[in-house]
């Protein structure tokens, strides 16, 4: 490509910059995009790596079909698999109806898999089965399904070592790496920093109604030097802090002005929270121990709502009520009200003194000075007993044993599928 094609496909997306990394990463994404060849993108956090996944999609045969863009990081691991490949009616507690995937969904088009390397392994192999097969199943289904789906992937860790550490699979890693793209971090682009910075501050300028911002000498070459481990989303937020809160601008912003919002100071009076070791001070470890009470009552209010949940389950089912009425005892706490912990108004050391060594709190030892902990603790001992799995293999015995080890009726009765049923007889060794 010529240098007036790839400003085009700059100006088209979005994309400012001059820097020869940029400039090839451009160039190795056009080329690709006419196949349906499987791409992985890398670069840090921040640079900018969904952008190339918009390129290869719209300049690609696919471009009128559906694109989608999937966090592979910030979907629970318990539920990944029914988001990329949908599920059956009664697969799991709560699936209710049958759902479509994402790869059933995006059928003729481009699905973007970004932070690929947080991707669970047993997803791993499936996803593996679509790229090499372009098959899949849907949770709690034997039927194979078929999808014409074009996979573009992206991480910001090194899968490398992924693979070593037995985190990531090495036939995925060499599938998915069959075109490799590399935009690199916003520190090795060199001019781009101030091409960017100018952009931003301008754009915003814009948006406040205030005058443009400009820097001196000084201010652009500390510009030029500065790491940026947040990349292009760093600078943004650097320019728009910069735009709103430097009220005077007739004059150039400076180094030592700059330097305030590359290196922001801590403000006074702020404490992290670090483990207790001695020496300490008591307003920290007084701190610590209210951060205890808080994780103690969220698992307590947790739990509870997990009561509610599957007691609302109970309800439903045609054989629910009878294990409601036998189990009364369990879901007896869920209207009580919680107990509230006031902040104590007594010092601090009187709960924990000075030890000569780093420990952990011991509950059992404040217990009388502080009643509540009592409370809290007894709570959580009590519903560490209660397993959902022994409840829900009671639940299956019952519902064999009134349909007459009929596992078609039995299924039936408990809203699930025959071969979920006996996936559950075979996972509890359930005798019939």
């Amino acid at each position: 490509m010529n240098s007036t094609e790839v400003q085009a496909i700059k100006n088209r997306f979005g994309i400012i910059g001059t820097s020869p990394g940029l400039n090839h990463a451009i160039n190795v994404a056009v080329q690709v995009a006419a196949t349906d060849l499987t791409v992985l993108i890398t670069g840090e956090s921040g640079s900018g790596k969904e952008s190339f996944s918009k390129i290869i999609h719209s300049l690609s045969s696919r471009k009128h079909g559906p694109f989608i863009a999937i966090n592979c990081g910030a979907i629970p691991e318990g539920t990944i698999d029914s988001e990329l490949f949908g599920h059956e009616k009664g697969a799991f507690t709560g699936a209710l109806d049958a759902r479509k995937g994402y790869f059933e969904t995006t059928n003729t088009g481009t699905i973007f898999l970004d932070e690929v390397g947080e991707m669970p392994l047993g997803t791993q192999a499936r996803l593996l089965r679509v790229l090499e097969n372009g098959e899949y199943i849907r949770v709690g289904s034997s039927k194979v399904l078929k999808t014409n789906v074009r996979v573009v992937a992206a991480t910001n860790v090194n899968l490398l070592d992924a693979v070593n550490n037995g985190k990531f699979r090495e036939d995925l890693y060499y599938r998915l790496n069959t075109v490799p793209i590399y935009v690199p971090p916003l520190r090795d682009r060199g001019e781009d920093i101030l091409l960017l910075f100018r952009k931003f501050t301008n754009d915003f300028s814009e948006r406040y109604r205030t005058k443009p911002v400009r820097l001196d000498n000084d201010a652009r070459d500390l510009l030029l030097e500065y790491t940026f481990p947040g990349n292009i989303r760093q600078l943004k937020n650097i320019a728009e802090q910069i735009t709103i809160l430097e009220t005077d601008k007739e004059l150039p912003i400076n180094a030592d002005t700059l330097n305030h919002y590359l290196n922001p100071v801590q403000p006074p009076g702020r404490r992290a929270l670090v483990p207790l070791r001695s020496g300490e001070d008591s307003a920290s470890s007084f701190s610590e121990r209210e951060l205890l009470y808080k994780v103690l009552f969220d698992m307590r209010r947790d739990v509870t709502e997990l009561k509610k949940l599957v007691r609302n389950v109970l309800e439903n089912e045609k054989y629910g009520g009878e294990i409601l009425k036998d189990h009364q005892d369990l879901f007896s706490s869920i209207n009580n009200p919680e107990p509230v912990i006031s902040s104590p108004s007594i010092e601090p050391q009187r709960y924990l003194p000075p030890a000569p060594a780093a420990r952990t709190v011991d509950l059992d030892r404040y217990s009388d000075e502080r009643g509540e902990i009592e409370d809290v603790v007894h709570v959580t001992a009590e519903e560490e007993s209660l397993s959902l799995e022994d409840k829900e293999r009671e639940m299956i015995i019952k519902a064999l044993r009134k349909n007459n080890n009929k596992r078609k009726y039995a299924a039936n009765a408990l809203g699930i599928s025959e071969r979920t049923l006996y996936r559950k007889i075979k996972q509890y060794d359930i005798e019939e």
